[in-house]
């Protein structure tokens, strides 16, 4: 009970004075370890763990407290062995015999689930033990990297085992027909698939809607059996004109048999589903025939009415235009709108078709669909308003068709402010429709708020400063209107990050309540924007929340993967894997593990034994790479932002691929400075004399060919970069997020960081060559210091200016002097890190100097000129470091002194209740931004600290 209460001391106490009683009593032992491992004490945990099941305890309590320990500990491969032994010593156990099958299902051996699966089998001879082991044998050949193997082997091993089931007439359940049906199609078989679908067994498919049929088709499209296919979809739409997927198959068939000029045979059926239709003139009867039923059913359906669209889209396709008589697409939409022009789904329905129109025709289309919209004006010349929510949907579906045709785009500057001024006017007088609504609805007039936002970024994509803030004060004040709105959301976090200001974001992730895979598909809105805008402490926090869904997942999926088994959802179980596999190669994963780990060492390690502590919890090696490169997957969802843009303005398919390649080129950059900043602290222990022949066996010459080639690789990785940028792409403003890359290689930290790395090459081989003869590598040396400061100082001054500066009466901020102060921190830290190893090869130089000095006890002992070089050095980098403290301190100062209330926004007829809502984002801003140079400051100030230890 204090286990399950998490009281874990107490129940720690109880069985120790249970085990006082009971010397050898399991399960309290068990208990015990599971209480230790929950107050962080896994060693103690594990070697009591260890002390029990060395044991091979056969109660069921020992058993299962155990499995509930190894769970904890992420150690479910000591699971199997628990029950391996188990079963050893209770052979005919059904339970211990399947709890071993669930284990070796957790860790994924499928050799041995399959044999623990017929083990089952021999003692209790139900069905579904029988299964378990076929599907072992399935999941054997999906895993087998030869495919040559699964199709010879384990695929056809698998059809005998059910083939003797269906012979001896045991098939039982639903299940285990359709594992019959995916062997049959994992091996090609078709045509035996489609007839075990068509025969009894298929009788016994009944859980989904349309199983048999949708299995049918299937098999029908993969044989090519064009005349099954329409009849089927034929008949089906019979039964219901309002399933899309089988009018796309009908037309699919219809043109396959007219290209092939099939006709049907003159005697017998024409075909196993019954009557094909195999000519236009057919297809555009059987349409029309849906329409004229539709009008009789009891609701409308939309089905028929787009179908007739697709038709004639398809056959303008082919070249054949209006000889089939089919009406005119602008006229049919019009009839489309007025049927379903109230519903959401009418503006999604018609945006498929709108390349139907000719473009002259555009405007005409949208007034003739406004003039059927009840729309009324109180006096002469004032905006006419819907009287209730239908024709409030009708007019808000007309205002996303004008701006998916560009109407809006085409417009100058007064006239876009002016169609702004009147979508917020009809989104203020929508909210009265709404005022029963509860706080998680949306409000019925919201999309008129996003429009009118979208045509300001329009604006402000033009140069119009002013346009940027009033776009956050129109979703300020919608989501105050209607907080549970993602859209709104999600539009503000895009915006505030474009400014530079990411405090007000953090609150607004939360908010949106992101679950499971959504920190995969979104979470790139928050990682890719808190580390670079300053704010430390909200970017672990955002690595966490994603690593912890990640790791999570791996645990996760193998209770699906049982329960799956349980339940006989046999076809899940490859889903499952694919879904773990997806998720592991996801490119979000290896961004956040990257940047979290570097993000941990700017914010942990001081000096390099922290470094070195730093790294070694990490479990980090510059010569292990543990990014699946090649299987990377981009499963961010770009288009979660709603957008009604023409197509030539949305994102496409092409800013898709460009920015996945820029992400991969900036997460190979990443991972190799993490790589080389964790070959540091190996180099600095290991000194041998020069000349012993020991150097190579021990392994440290290799160290640095593992940096040197690692260096290789960054030059590599930054060459390809700097090409990429070469082509100056832009995405949409509400497209992929472009990386920090060209920020990194145009404000000079790429090149000091390149160069750091160089440095450790060279006084490594100051290192290994002593002081005496390598005067060369001296002045190297010294001129690498002074180049560095020169460039550290060029990056410094990259990162002067106002943060945010009042022009003409708006605001202006300037992010990008905020990510180059970041940049700089980060720069100076792998500076000191650097330095710290330095520090640790002349140290033991300059001590034995001292002692030759003495034993000489001459004066004159001449200082070789690296030490005055290194001392310079460091001089330089604590003046520097200082110089920087002091600007941010005036940037606070600055920031601090903005007084916001002042600003007249003038020309933007922002009114009373429009202008708290301003106050309330610039005072967002100016928070963040302060925020921001807070923690940048406490940062450098530590390093600061540090740079004034190193003196040798």
């Amino acid at each position: 009970d204090y286990l399950d209460n998490g009281n874990n001391k107490m129940a720690i106490q109880q069985a120790d004075k249970l085990l006082k009683k009971h010397k050898d009593l399991h399960c309290a032992k068990v208990l015990k370890a599971i209480g230790l491992q929950r107050t962080g004490k896994q060693d103690e945990a594990y070697a009591l763990a260890q002390e029990v099941a060395a044991l091979e305890p056969t109660d069921d309590n020992s058993l299962q407290a155990l499995t509930i320990l190894y769970r904890e500990m992420h150690r479910p491969e000591l699971v199997t062995k628990l029950y391996e032994a188990a079963v050893k010593k209770v052979p005919n156990s059904e339970e211990y015999h399947s709890h071993l099958f669930m284990a070796y299902a957790r860790v994924g051996e499928y050799k041995k689930m399959q044999q623990a699966g017929m083990a089952l089998y021999k003692i209790v001879p139900k069905n579904p033990y029988y299964f378990w082991s076929v599907m072992s044998l399935i999941m054997q050949s999906i895993s087998a990297q030869d495919e040559n193997l699964s199709k010879t082997m384990f695929l056809p091993l698998a059809e005998r085992m059910v083939e003797k089931m269906v012979k001896e007439d045991k098939i039982e359940a639903e299940a285990e027909v359709e594992l019959y049906y995916m062997i049959l199609e994992r091996l090609e078989k078709y045509k035996e698939a489609l007839d075990v679908v068509r025969g009894k067994l298929g009788e016994k498919l009944t859980s989904e809607l349309q199983s048999r049929e949708n299995k049918c088709m299937a098999m029908y499209k993969k044989l090519c059996r064009w005349p099954e296919c329409n009849a089927l979809s034929r008949r089906l739409l019979l039964k219901n004109s309002d399933d899309w997927q089988f009018y796309i198959t009908y037309f699919d068939s219809v043109f396959q048999l007219i290209d092939e000029s099939w006709t049907p045979p003159p005697e017998e059926e024409h075909s196993l589903e019954g009557e094909v239709h195999y000519s236009i003139e057919q297809a555009v009867k059987f349409i029309e025939e849906r329409i004229t039923e539709e009008s009789k059913s009891s609701r409308p359906l939309r089905g028929p009415y787009l179908a007739k669209l697709e038709l004639i889209r398809r056959l303008r396709y082919r070249g054949c235009n209006d000889e089939y008589k089919l009406g005119d697409p602008e006229e049919l939409m019009f009839q489309y709108f007025k049927k379903f022009g109230d519903k959401p789904c009418c503006f999604t329905d018609l945006k498929v078709f709108v390349d139907l129109l000719p473009s002259s025709q555009y405007t005409k289309f949208i007034s003739q669909l406004l003039e059927v919209i009840p729309l009324s004006a109180t006096a002469e010349n004032e905006i006419a308003l819907p009287a209730d929510i239908k024709a409030l949907q009708q007019h808000l579906c007309v205002v996303q068709l004008s701006r998916l045709l560009g109407i809006y785009h085409a417009m100058d500057k007064k006239q876009k402010l002016t169609v702004v001024r009147e979508l917020m006017l009809r989104y203020r007088h929508g909210l009265e429709f709404g005022k029963s609504c509860l706080k998680t609805e949306l409000q019925f007039s919201d999309y008129y708020c996003l429009l009118a936002v979208h045509l300001l970024l329009d604006l402000w994509l033009e140069g119009e400063e002013t346009a940027v803030w009033q776009c956050l004060t129109f979703l300020e004040e919608g989501l105050s209107h209607s907080p549970s709105n993602a859209q709104f959301k999600l539009l503000l976090i895009r915006i505030y990050c474009r400014l530079g200001a990411f405090e007000p974001v953090a609150e607004l992730y939360s908010s949106l309540d992101a679950k499971h895979i959504q920190h995969d598909t979104i979470g790139y809105l928050l990682t890719r924007y808190a580390e670079s805008l300053g704010h430390y402490a909200a970017a672990s926090q955002s690595c966490n929340f994603a690593l912890r869904f990640f790791h999570s997942n791996q645990k996760d999926t193998s209770e699906y993967i049982i329960q799956a088994y349980k339940y006989g959802a046999f076809e899940k179980i490859p889903e499952f894997i694919a879904f773990r596999n997806r998720l592991n190669s996801s490119l979000h994963f290896a961004q956040v593990r990257t940047e979290r780990m570097l993000l941990d060492l700017l914010l942990e390690a001081n000096i390099s034994s922290s470094l070195e502590e730093s790294i070694k919890s990490m479990s980090l090696s510059p010569e292990e790479d543990d990014i699946p490169w090649k299987d990377l997957r981009d499963n961010r969802d770009l288009t979660v932002l709603f957008n009604w843009d023409p197509k030539d303005r949305d994102i496409s398919e092409e800013h898709r691929k460009l920015s996945l390649e820029e992400e991969t080129m900036w997460l190979r950059i990443r991972s190799l400075t993490l790589r080389l900043v964790s070959g540091l602290p190996p180099l600095s222990h290991t000194i041998q004399p020069k000349n012993s022949e020991k150097t190579a066996e021990n392994g440290v010459s290799s160290k640095i060919d593992t940096i040197r080639s690692l260096l290789q690789q960054l030059e590599a990785a930054v060459d390809s970069g700097k090409k990429f940028l070469e082509q100056k792409i832009q995405y949409p403003v509400l497209g992929p997020p472009p990386t920090r890359m060209a920020g990194f290689f145009s404000n000079g930290s790429c090149q000091c960081q390149t160069s750091l790395f160089y440095l450790v090459s060279d006084i490594y081989e100051l290192d290994t060559n002593g002081l005496e003869d390598s005067a060369e590598i001296q002045e190297r040396i010294g001129n690498s210091f002074k180049s560095l400061v020169e460039r550290l100082t060029d990056l410094f001054n990259k990162c002067k200016g106002d943060l945010i500066e009042v022009r003409d009466g708006t605001l202006k901020t300037h992010p990008n002097l905020l990510e180059n102060l970041v940049f700089f921190v980060e720069t100076i830290s792998i500076a000191l890190w650097v330095s710290s190893y330095c520090d640790s090869v002349l140290r033991p130089f300059k001590s034995n100097l001292q002692k030759k000095k003495k034993k000489k006890k001459e004066s004159s002992v001449a200082m070789p000129p690296v030490f005055t070089h290194f001392l310079d050095y460091v001089t330089e980098l604590q003046t520097l470091t200082s110089n920087v403290i002091d600007h941010i301190k005036g940037l606070e100062i600055i920031l601090t002194a903005l007084k916001l209330e002042e600003l007249s926004f003038k020309d933007t007829l922002l009114l009373q209740e429009e202008k708290k809502f301003t106050k309330t984002v610039q005072g967002k801003v100016q928070s963040s931004y302060h925020h921001s140079v807070q923690e940048i400051g406490e940062l450098l100030k530590k390093r600061l600290d540090t740079i004034k230890k190193l003196k040798i």
